[in-house]
Parts: structure tokens; sequence; C-alpha cells
């Protein structure tokens, strides 16, 4: 069940956006530059452990000191009823929302040859199903509000640059991007004109999965202008999006132009491979 810090707070006149995933990582600085930019946040974490929970505090004391009013919601994705029970939750809260940006995601290597069914539906659930349907719960809202609207609400996709540069490593995670960056079109389509829905691509912008720092630094270098996206990168591509209110339907690549290099493999393997030759050249 989706619960709220203080749902008895009373409710705002700010601009108010649900992040998922906004206790850490990208989801976090996102939160950060919509709070530094003026909405209220309601700060989504999974709530399955201590650590998520202190780290929604920690973020959330962040969002306060930026002077936004924050409230962290525990809400896991793998529970549809919490997924449905999250966005009203918000809108009880504060009394409005204006923006969805669906940042949580689950990430984990298989492949073609060791596909397994059970991952992809558990992706599905967290990648595909949770963003579709808080997409739904904002127009629904947005049609309540829509008398004192001051804007179109809109919901931001955080999908991925592997979509534009395909290759086939962490197969059952880009299946799982390649549905929503596809719902993503359906939904600017179906939701018109009560929300609006884009998507942004990232490109390598932290640490994750087994890479090390080394790695990272030698990934995040493989692109067209010779760096990736940063987080930082990545919120203010957000921000823009909310606050352009004759964009939707799109999917704004955010990645250094790492979407028009050919990639056989995941940038991993190929800083590994790297750093393999440099090694063996040395030597």
């Amino acid at each position: 069940m989706a619960t709220a810090h203080h749902p008895d707070a009373e409710k705002t006149s700010r601009p108010v956006a649900l992040v998922t995933g906004a206790a850490r990582r990208i989801g976090r600085v996102i939160a950060l530059e919509l709070a530094r930019a003026g909405f209220d946040i309601a700060l989504h974490h999974r709530g399955a452990s201590p650590r998520s929970f202190a780290e929604a505090m920690a973020t959330a004391d962040e969002l306060r000191a930026a002077g936004a009013r924050a409230e962290p919601f525990a809400a896991d994705f793998a529970d549809p009823s919490a997924t449905a029970a999250l966005l009203p939750a918000v809108a009880e809260a504060f009394g409005r929302v204006d923006a969805v940006v669906n940042s949580a995601s689950r990430f984990e290597y298989d492949s073609p040859a060791a596909f397994d069914p059970a991952l992809l539906e558990s992706l599905t659930r967290s990648n595909v199903a949770a963003p579709v349907a808080l997409a739904q719960a904002l127009a629904a809202q947005a049609r309540e509000q829509a008398p004192h609207a001051r804007a179109t609400p809109c919901v931001v996709n955080i999908l991925d640059q592997k979509l534009h540069n395909p290759n086939p490593d962490y197969f059952s995670y880009t299946l799982t991007k390649a549905a929503l960056a596809q719902a993503t079109v359906l939904l600017a389509q179906a939701l018109a004109p009560a929300v609006r829905v884009c998507g942004v691509s990232p490109g390598i912008t932290l640490v994750s999965g087994p890479m090390d720092e080394d790695e990272f630094a030698k990934a995040h270098k493989l692109t067209a202008l010779g760096r990736s996206s940063t987080p930082e990168d990545i919120a203010r591509a957000v921000r823009f999006l909310i606050e352009s209110p004759a964009i939707t339907g799109v999917d704004l690549a955010v990645d250094g132009g790492q979407h028009l290099i050919g990639q056989a493999r995941d940038v991993l393997f190929l800083a590994r491979d790297d750093q393999n030759a440099s090694k063996k050249t040395s030597a």
C-alpha cells in the first residue's frame, strides 16, 4: 500500500511532481532539479528495507532545504494494488498532481541465450505496467482538476538510448524499455488533451550493475561528443519537457550522441575489451 510520510499536511498551491525512484541516483537528482524550479515533490521509494526508508528521508531533507515541500511515499511496483494506490495518495496529501516522472526501473542482466520468462514478467511490472498505470491515474486526476489547472499535466518516462542503438545485452530490460517507449507514443495519443506524455533516453550515466569506476570512466567517453550524460543533464531535460506545453509524444535522447554510434554490445563490455587490449599492448 502506498503511504505518505505526512498524509494530513496542508494542500499546496505550488505545482506537484511525483518522481518515482526519487530516493537515490537519477531520480534523486531529478527531484532536486524540480524542487529548485518551484515544484513540491512526492518522493516515491520502494520501501522494502530500512536502507530504502533512510535514503528517502535523507533526500526529503535535501528537497526541503531547497525550498520544496517533500513527502515520501512507499510503494512496491511488484504489487499492482500498491501501484494503483500511489497517485491517489499523492493527490490526497497535496491536493493536486501536475507531473509524474517515471524514473524507477529495474536493471538486471540477461541475454537471448539465457532468457527467462519469469525475469521478463517481473521487469515488466516495474518498468512498464507501473508507469502506464501512473499515467492513467494522472489523466483521471487531470480531468478532475481541469477547471482549476494552470497547465496540462505531463508524464516523463525515463527510457534508454540503447533503443536507438540496439544490442542484445540486458535483453529483458531492453524489451521492457522498448515497450515503455511505444507506450509513451500511444499514451500521448490516448490521453491528449488531458495529459502530455514524453520520454528521455539517457546514455550511460552512473556506475551500475557489475561495472567498476574505471570501466565507467571509459564507457562514459564512448559517444560522439566524448562524454555521455550526467544525472544533471537528465534532470534538466525532464524539467524542460515538463515546462514545454507544446511537446508531447517525443523521446529526447540525452546521451552525448551515443545513439549515433553503432555499438554491437553494451558499453560495459566495450570498455572491458578496451581495457584488456590496453593491458596486452602495455605488457
